[in-house]
């Protein structure tokens, strides 16, 4: 049987992950500001790094370059995406439960304000800023990849098949991650930036997903 760390030492380990966590997240803004404000290839890892007043090297201990910093937010929404869908009630089909899992997710993002994830405009206009940097959109297209075949995992266990012969799990996690990438360079373009809330991106979701089933086997005529 492990013996248990001293009282004193458990608040020590605690306080220490806060502080890595803060520092985590302050580099995360410090980056995304340089990036929005003066461009991603312009802004160097010594200016996000003094922004925050560390080191270089502080900054390497939590990020490999200047591309995981910026799709960091995105990596980490895209988990809290994974993990509501786990948690999704097992009598929902496979698309209810996803789109359920994408509302806690910009709900949650909301009720953020701003303390992690940023604004709802900020995570918008870093979508935009990912498409418009090639080297970022590569990144993260891989790293979307990736994440479809969990999805369709984690589909698959709900619903008891076995995704290596049954297509239907990897075929709806990839119509469902593109239809929520146009929503959100669709609502990030819209014309008043300033009117970017939450309730409104969850609406043009479901405009779109509502569209899903008619645009796959409906005339379109």
């Amino acid at each position: 049987m492990a013996t248990p760390l001293p009282a004193a030492v458990q608040p020590t380990a605690g306080l220490r992950e806060r502080k890595k966590q803060r520092t985590r997240d302050a580099l995360i803004g410090a980056a995304h500001r340089l990036f929005l404000g003066q461009g991603f290839a312009r802004t160097t890892v010594d200016e996000i790094a003094a922004d925050v007043e560390v080191s270089q090297r502080t900054f390497f201990r939590y990020f490999a370059n200047k591309e995981e910093v910026a799709l960091a937010v995105l990596a980490d929404v895209e988990e809290e995406f994974l993990e509501r869908l786990r948690t999704r009630p097992a009598e929902e089909n496979p698309l209810q439960a996803m789109r359920g899992a994408v509302h806690e997710v910009w709900q949650a993002i909301d009720q953020d304000r701003g303390a992690r994830y940023g604004t709802v405009t900020a995570v918008l206009e870093l979508f935009e800023l990912i498409e418009s940097t090639p080297t970022l959109l590569a990144a993260h297209l891989r790293h979307s990849f990736q994440q479809e075949g969990e999805v369709a995992r984690i589909l698959a266990e709900r619903e008891a098949l076995d995704p290596d012969t049954d297509l239907r799990p990897r075929l709806l996690a990839a119509v469902f991650g593109t239809v929520v990438r146009i929503s959100h360079l669709s609502y990030a373009a819209s014309a008043d930036q300033h009117s970017h809330c939450t309730d409104g991106m969850l609406a043009l979701l479901e405009r779109h997903f509502d569209e899903l089933g008619p645009a796959l086997a409906g005339s379109w005529r």
